[in-house]
């Protein structure tokens, strides 16, 4: 039994036009208003921002800090069976995005 495709996410296009169309906006303004969403939340995540931004309702974008990892010998690699090294991992920050209940709820 054959499975059905899926259905291909909107593109960046597709979403910019759906909103248009339910706002009354042109593209253009559109547009204008995610370039300034994207600017928001790279001030909040940057390293002068608090790290922290929230969409409401849909969203939570965090940075996180990851710390640095030494290195370990004589490790068991589950995959092969093999023992070996592991080289150590510098710190580094990552970005975490959390759904929201109502987002959840959409779902």
């Amino acid at each position: 039994m054959a499975k059905a495709p899926s259905p291909k996410a909107p593109s960046k296009s597709e979403v910019m036009a759906n909103i248009a169309t339910a706002t009354g906006l042109t593209k253009k303004q559109i547009t204008t208003v995610f370039e300034a969403l994207t600017a928001e939340i790279g001030k909040a995540l940057g390293k002068k921002g608090p790290g922290a931004f929230q969409i409401p309702g849909l969203c939570k974008i965090v940075r996180k800090h990851v710390p640095a990892k030494k290195a370990q010998k004589g490790v068991l690699n589950r995959l092969t069976g093999k023992v070996e090294d592991r080289p150590a991992k510098p710190a580094s920050t990552t970005v975490r995005v959390r759904a929201l209940k109502s987002l959840k709820s959409m779902v």
